[in-house]
């Protein structure tokens, strides 16, 4: 498994569709990226390939046709993303960029009631 996901916007939309259900045969993948985001055959033959090469999805080769899965989990691939969006915009500030979000949004109770939650873990998780 590719260690270090760095995906571009293509590659989550074949993420994507292989998140959503795996394995996927080569046409498979096809028909569901031209239908999803426009793509020609072609184009997603071509992602399929390259993604292949740098280990973020699987293809086997059952003999009747080539079978593809993610190589990447998700949740991994969204973490990376959401650190590399946070460092990048907030300088790494999960406090900053909470500030700008909530100043922005209307939040309703159930999302603020979550939010408490979810500080309340890390702070039991940082006391251990």
């Amino acid at each position: 498994m590719n260690e270090n996901p760095a995906l571009t916007n293509a590659e989550w939309s074949v993420m994507e569709c292989l998140w959503e259900r795996a394995p996927r045969t080569a046409m498979e993948a096809v028909h569901h990226l031209k239908k999803s985001v426009g793509w020609a055959k072609s184009t997603t033959l071509t992602m399929l390939r390259r993604m292949t090469e740098k280990g973020l999805i699987n293809c086997e080769d059952d003999g009747h046709a080539k079978q593809y899965s993610p190589a990447v989990e998700r949740s991994f691939a969204a973490s990376r993303e959401t650190q590399d969006f946070l460092n990048r915009v907030y300088k790494g500030s999960v406090s900053m960029m909470m500030s700008a979000m909530t100043s922005r949004e209307e939040l309703s109770k159930a999302e603020i009631d979550r939010l408490y939650e979810i500080l309340r873990n890390a702070e039991e998780n940082a006391d251990a």
